[in-house]
């Protein structure tokens, strides 16, 4: 089930938004056809992208998917509510075993890994979501990794960090000077450049591990307020206002609680060695200079 290094014959991506988009780009470049799933049609349209209109809450409307021997790409976020990924299973549903991808590569999140008190984590530390949104996740690895043994499916699951890049920087925030718990109460955490992260997406699908997991960052860890104050100060904004543990809970949205309770550093030994990409931005700073808002 591991390839050698080669182009795909078509690729179709689940969840074309940004990142699929970018990952379309890279694949047309190489003479490869894309088509997208998608509910609006247009937007694919100008880019190229063949358009597939469907809806993964309505599996009815998911037959005769274009997945034959393609590489597929499965970018779809979860629904909002639950601990499970009603999504992955109607899109699994509908792969008909006289139909099937020849490699499905799904982008995860560093959020099942739960909080690891700031501890360098690997592909082998074992896996404690704490939010919802990342129980939904580790159900959509498990069951694609299921799938992928069952039907001999090579997958590959991306668990990323954060994502920045251009239009992904937090500036109505910033503008609107929501604080930030003090930086020294800070969670450890990585990110990575939308480009990189495209280029590391088109390196999984071609030199990617059957059934393997990668954590996917710039290999940078920093905080959650140095980040923001690293933005704020590149786009000439004043950095957010600081405060503490009590005044953040008392201020902050629940999701945002939750991203400050869960502090952890990702190791991208494996990405790095596998996949062989060379990222473009290695770290924020050269990063951000390459975002135009």
């Amino acid at each position: 089930m591991n390839p050698a290094v080669k182009d795909p014959p078509s690729v179709f991506i689940v969840g074309c938004g940004d990142i699929g988009q970018r990952v379309a780009r890279l694949w047309q470049q190489r003479g490869v056809p894309v088509t997208g799933l998608t509910r609006q049609t247009s937007a694919l349209a100008e880019a190229g992208i063949t358009p597939c209109q469907a809806n993964l809450d309505e599996p009815a409307s998911l037959q005769a998917l274009p997945v034959r021997d393609a590489l597929v790409y499965y970018f779809a976020p979860p629904p909002l509510r639950g601990r499970t990924d009603t999504r992955m299973r109607h899109f699994l549903d509908a792969l008909k075993p006289d139909c099937l991808p020849a490699r499905i590569v799904a982008i995860s999140t560093s959020g099942v890994y739960g909080d690891q008190q700031g501890n360098l984590v690997d592909e082998t530390t074992p896996t404690r979501p704490q939010a919802d949104r990342a129980h939904r996740r580790l159900d959509a690895e498990v069951q694609l990794r299921e799938f992928g043994r069952q039907h001999n499916v090579a997958v590959i699951i991306l668990r990323v960090g954060g994502i920045y890049g251009p239009g992904r920087l937090p500036i109505e925030r910033l503008r609107q000077q929501v604080p930030m718990v003090h930086e020294h109460l800070a969670p450890l955490t990585n990110r990575i450049h939308a480009e990189d992260l495209a280029a590391v997406c088109l390196a999984a699908g071609r030199r990617g591990q059957a059934d393997a997991i990668y954590n996917v960052s710039d290999g940078c860890h920093s905080n959650m307020t140095e980040y923001f104050n690293t933005v704020a100060d590149f786009l000439g904004l004043p950095r957010p206002p600081t405060i503490d543990w009590e005044q953040a809970e008392q201020t902050l949205t629940p999701g945002m609680l939750s991203y400050l309770r869960e502090s952890r550093r990702m190791d991208t030994t494996k990405m790095n060695e596998e996949l062989g990409v060379k990222l473009r931005y290695p770290d924020l700073q050269q990063g951000l200079a390459a975002c135009k808002e």
